[in-house]
């Protein structure tokens, strides 16, 4: 193919598309009936926020009225209705006779404000085929939510054989705090449905910022997926993409990482997926290395390749939407320096809700937060993107997580490949490392997966609290400049936080984590491919990591549990309970390790510290709803283990510098390290 002559030239990178599989469940995420916009007093003047609310000038008429507006606006939704019958093609719909349809969506709303910050983009062009009588019209939003018509496109075109081209050119301007391009398509018809057959987003071609050649006029990427014993998800994925042309005209080659024993390659229709992809498709068997290994064995392999310019790293687990791997891709094209692009997480049992687009580090507590303090899982179909305008906002982050992240080849080659940590903060790290070399991440809107939910996840119940506490005070060492007393106070808040819940394997978990930092990086490097077996082994010792799927294996309880939310207290209340709580257990001699029967039976949902107060053991339910454990007090080793624990944060804290300049030193996620590790797994 020859290289574009870009003088004025459009490149597609947005395109409008519609579901075709399971429409109904995510339908709102592409369009919505049009209805009023009512704007909030916060949109018109922020300073509102800035004001607490004076309950005591809420009279009845007051009420009164706040309750009316509410239904007047349930109730003045219009009579527009979209239904997945409306939808024709993967890139069409129609409009009912005398209704509007919205594309101010997740999935088809054009991100300008991202484009005017990370790209040197400042026109945007919408190309559309439509066929009926009636008229698209195109709106801009700001950083506010505030938005305005700019463009109106008649259409008449009753034959639907002869579709109608419509086009609207857009400055990118006056963007940089927020803001989205879309537009709404009305049918005046009385009897014929308005038809989108097709609609996208062009921007100059003499914008991008990626190199052609005659031989390579367009980037390509690779895809890397690890996965381990989820071989139906993963060749559900290996599906999408086949299906998905024009991605497959930017894909040089997967690379499946299977690091399971149930083997994607036995899934019965795994050969004509093979087929189909050819060599886009390369299978790679090795042992259980984690997402860590996994990922960094795709890296790695898309590097010595040398035929990639991007590496995207994708969960075996996650739904993607084909489309917005593109749009990474060809957002990357056109950033003013190499960017990691990144996507929201939707849940995968709500497929509406949205549970970030965006996070932050905090570096005083080592944890993530939400951008903008955004409340995580919004829920787009209560609460669309019109009628959101907090989302409006441009929402800069400093990861992303590993469900989904398109990389720079360039990057890799600069920085190294993942941490060989297995699990867990592997993302965080990776991201915050390339944005310490000038490389940023973004969080684009209208690029996302389906992913599990957290909410049926408690990694303290689990093997993976002893990689969640080392790896996250690995990645202290290696981004931070000198230790503080707040670090302290999160280990130890940690260990109460699961002493007080009767999880003893949990504490000593955390503790080995500590104790494995302070024999240095080339330890941690060396014990990587057996550090699970061994995990496991140890924590299986402890009697509340055994569990059972027979509820009858445990006695009745003595009494039945309340859950707290029944009878909410203020937080000043809460925090004197755990005062006691804490004081109780540093201070007393109690012993359930013989209970004969349990005190409560605690639903996984309420299992945290609140609920175990004056209790001495408890029959509680594992987070994922399969099982259940007879989790017993024992004050003695509670006092025990917060002792050393305390020992053990003092420690890390008394050698942080020295330890943080061994850590820094060591190329720990250089090539030859990890090329070492793919030799010797089992080292």
């Amino acid at each position: 193919m020859p290289v574009l002559d870009t003088k004025d030239a459009w490149e597609t990178v947005h395109r409008i598309v519609f579901p075709t599989r399971d429409a109904d469940l995510t339908l709102p995420l592409y369009a919505t009936p049009w209805t009023p916009s009512y704007l909030r007093e916060s949109v018109l003047d922020a300073r509102t926020d800035m004001q607490t609310i004076n309950w005591g000038t809420l009279n009845h008429s007051k009420f009164d009225r706040i309750v009316e507006d509410a239904s007047k606006r349930s109730n003045a939704n219009g009579t527009d209705h979209i239904s997945t019958g409306d939808i024709i093609s993967r890139r069409g719909i129609r409009i009912a006779p005398r209704s509007r349809t919205s594309f101010c969506t997740f999935f088809n709303a054009f991100p300008a404000a991202y484009w005017q910050r990370w790209t040197k983009v400042r026109r945007v062009r919408l190309v559309a085929e439509v066929a009926g009588t009636g008229k698209l019209t195109v709106f801009r939003s700001t950083g506010r939510g505030l938005f305005n018509p700019v463009a109106r496109l008649s259409v008449n075109a009753p034959d639907p054989a002869r579709p109608q081209h419509v086009e609207a050119i857009m400055p990118l301007t006056n963007l940089m705090d927020g803001g989205y391009i879309w537009f709404d398509a009305a049918n005046d018809s009385d009897d014929a449905p308005l038809q989108v057959l097709s609609a996208e987003w062009q921007v100059p071609v003499s914008a991008r910022t990626a190199q052609s050649t005659p031989a390579k006029p367009h980037s390509t990427l690779s895809i890397a997926i690890t996965t381990f014993n989820r071989p139906s998800y993963c060749l559900d994925l290996l599906k999408d993409i086949a299906q998905a042309d024009e991605l497959r005209k930017r894909l040089d080659t997967i690379y499946c990482v299977d690091q399971g024993t149930d083997h994607v390659s036995d899934q019965p229709d795994f050969n004509d997926t093979a087929r189909r992809l050819g060599s886009q498709l390369t299978y790679l068997r090795q042992p259980n290395l984690g997402g860590s290994g996994g990922y960094s064995r795709g890296m790695f392999e898309t590097a010595e390749a040398g035929n990639s310019d991007y590496v995207l790293l994708h969960d075996d687990d996650a739904i993607t939407e084909p489309e917005a791997i593109l749009r990474a891709v060809q957002f990357a094209d056109y950033t003013v320096r190499p960017t990691l692009v990144g996507g929201g997480m939707f849940h995968l049992d709500n497929r509406t809700v949205l549970y970030t687009q965006g996070e932050r580090l905090d570096p005083r507590t080592i944890w993530m937060k939400s951008s903008l303090e955004l409340p995580y899982n919004h829920d787009f179909a209560m609460h669309p993107l019109r009628d959101s305008p907090e989302r409006h906002q441009r929402i800069d982050a400093d990861f992303n997580g590993w469900w989904m992240c398109l990389i720079p080849v360039r990057v890799i080659k600069e920085i190294g490949l993942s941490l060989p940590v297995f699990i867990k903060f592997d993302d965080t790290e990776y991201c915050i490392r390339a944005r310490e070399h000038g490389y940023p991440t973004v969080c684009l809107p209208g690029v996302a997966v389906w992913h599990q939910a957290w909410h049926d996840k408690d990694p303290a119940r689990t093997w993976e609290e002893y990689f969640f506490q080392r790896n996250r005070w690995i990645f202290a060492l290696l981004h931070c400049r000198k230790p503080t007393l707040r670090m302290m106070f999160e280990m130890m808040y940690g260990d109460l936080n699961v002493g007080l819940r009767f999880l003893y394997s949990a504490l000593y978990l955390r503790h080995k984590g500590l104790k494995d930092i302070m024999r240095g990086p080339e330890y941690i490097v060396s014990s990587m491919p057996g550090k699970l077996a061994e995990v496991r082994k140890e924590r299986a010792a402890f009697e509340d990591t055994h569990a059972s799927g027979d509820r009858e294996d445990f006695p009745e309880p003595a009494r039945e549990f309340i859950s707290h939310t029944v009878r909410p207290r203020s937080r000043s209340k809460n925090t004197r309970s755990g005062v006691y709580n804490i004081v109780r257990g540093l201070l007393g001699m109690t012993d359930a390790s013989n209970a004969k029967v349990p005190d409560v039976a605690i639903p996984a949902k309420d299992a945290f510290w609140s609920s175990f107060a004056n209790v001495n053991s408890a029959i509680v339910t594992t987070s994922d709803g399969n099982s259940v454990s007879w989790l017993k007090r024992n004050d003695r080793l509670f006092r025990k283990d917060m002792i050393q624990g305390l020992r053990l944060a003092w420690r890390y804290t008394r050698r942080f510098e020295r330890l943080s300049k061994e850590y820094r030193d060591y190329d720990i996620a250089g090539f030859d390290v990890w090329r070492k590790i793919f030799s010797n797994p089992n080292d």
